[in-house]
């Protein structure tokens, strides 16, 4: 374990209520935003409860014949009214700080002043509903990937969650063959004390494993993307959890993993003693018993920007290719076309995206590439952005629209072309894909970016008559 994650990793989850396990930076951002709407629902209780508590007092000074405060001549025979509630209620001590750095330091180990991420903010109005006083008590726990992309930017959402006031505990997950053992060894204490588990990705073996150690009776599954949707389905027809990209025969290691597999899907299944919540911005129909609670990036919009607009395009990339759903050429293709069609000048990569394919990206279609150092929500929010961002299919068609509202920038998502996908592509890829481009809101849509029409051979005869000419990319 690298020393810049050591001291994260000491962070104590024994005392935390909730545990929430991610594994990617979107799944912790989106930690980070249950979090704040789970307290802006516990603030709106407090305030019903105040105010029924002040109804209560006044009809009691009523009776007592107290008027504001002071006994009248019929009042009670002590000379004492019942106290009107106080209007200076004060925030209670060790609540989150003011976007007040961590001891002053990233969670790799470096500085304030040494270039980490720093919390905005913000210019224009806040969210809706009240800032709450108190977070939930809630520990982080980051199941590190080998992606070098990934793990970077994870450590700035984890100071991120810190700069809030929670507790993150870095683990080194996959840091060799005796990782796994001794992660799990080091939570079964906490798993079994939680009071309240929070997971990013329920298709993970990690967490499924993991699942199967816990007494908590409130599971929250917070969106991983756009896998959501397919975990919801799957949720609702009874179906083994098994990624929507994935095809193929269960292999050997899929039949030995089975059984935990079947657990965690039960423990995702709610009961009379277990409550189950998806908070998601997603447009899924929850299974019976199941709890959807929309993200409405609420803490996103009250941190950061809001943006300062470039007036250009920005095209969005997807790591569609390097999962074998795209071939490689055709998506090349359709990235040139869309830039050409909307005069896009910036690329923002996936961080799963490879090393060549956007070197191709840069030299053949000439655009600049762009790799963020955390989600594509936050760099939007904190600008600058193009005025219209476009994207294939993926999660940021659905959560974009919410990040950005209010700010005149329009999203635009290009539908998948079936002749794209390769040979190896899921059966259920197309049906996927056109689900996450027709459920998107406030978006606008686009037509399958026109693909270059194949060279005719130098010795062929020309065309007695023309053909149609390349539709353009037209919105539907």
């Amino acid at each position: 374990m690298a020393s810049s994650e050591t001291s994260s990793a000491t962070c104590s989850a024994s005392s935390s209520a909730t545990l929430a396990f991610v594994e990617s930076p979107v799944q912790l951002l989106n930690v980070l935003e249950w979090a704040y709407a789970d307290a802006r629902r516990a603030e709106v209780q407090r305030s019903e409860i105040q105010r029924a508590d002040a109804g209560r007092a006044e009809v009691q000074r009523a009776d007592a014949g107290c008027v504001d405060g002071s006994r009248a001549d019929a009042g009670r025979a002590d000379g004492q009214c019942p106290d009107g509630p106080r209007s200076d209620a004060r925030r209670a001590d060790g609540q989150r700080p003011d976007a007040r750095r961590a001891d002053a330091g990233c969670v790799d180990g470096s500085r304030a002043d040494a270039g980490c991420v720093e919390v905005q903010r913000p210019d224009g109005p806040r969210a809706d509903g009240p800032e709450p006083a108190a977070l939930p008590d809630l520990t982080v726990v980051v199941l590190s990937p080998h992606d070098p992309m990934t793990r970077g930017q994870l450590r700035r959402m984890a100071e991120l969650a810190r700069d809030e006031g929670f507790r993150v505990r870095w683990e080194e997950a996959r840091g060799g063959a005796g990782a796994p053992i001794k992660t799990i060894g080091g939570l079964r204490g906490p798993l079994r004390r939680a009071e309240r588990i929070v997971i990013g990705d329920p298709f993970s073996r990690y967490v499924q494993l993991l699942l199967t150690l816990t007494r908590a009776r409130d599971l929250i599954v917070v969106d991983d993307g756009t896998a959501t949707m397919e975990f919801i389905s799957q949720l609702a027809k009874g179906e083994p959890l098994v990624r929507w990209h994935r095809r193929g025969s269960r292999g050997a290691r899929d039949m030995v993993f089975a059984p935990v597999s079947a657990t965690a899907r039960r423990r995702l299944t709610p009961d009379d003693g277990r409550r189950v919540e998806v908070f998601s911005s997603m447009p899924v129909e929850p299974p019976p018993g199941v709890t959807i609670t929309a993200n409405d990036f609420a803490w996103t919009r009250a941190r950061f920007g809001p943006p300062r607009l470039t007036g250009g395009t920005d095209l969005v990339g997807t790591s569609l290719v390097e999962t074998g759903v795209v071939d490689l050429e055709r998506y090349l293709e359709a990235v040139g076309s869309l830039a050409r069609a909307h005069g896009a000048t910036r690329y923002f990569a996936h961080r799963r995206e490879s090393a060549e394919k956007l070197s191709r990206v840069a030299g053949e279609v000439g655009l600049e590439i762009v790799r963020p150092d955390l989600p594509l929500e936050l760099i939007a929010r904190r600008g600058p952005i193009g005025h219209t961002i476009v994207s294939f299919p993926s999660t940021v068609v659905h959560t974009l629209p919410l990040a950005l509202v209010g700010t005149g920038v329009q999203v635009a998502v290009c539908d998948v072309d079936p002749a794209w996908l390769t040979s190896d592509a899921s059966p259920r890829a197309q049906g996927f894909l056109s689900g996450v481009t027709g459920t998107a809101r406030d978006v606008r849509r686009l037509g399958p970016a026109p693909s270059r029409a194949p060279e005719a051979p130098r010795d062929a005869a020309p065309p007695t008559s023309p053909g149609p000419p390349a539709a353009p990319v037209a919105a539907s």
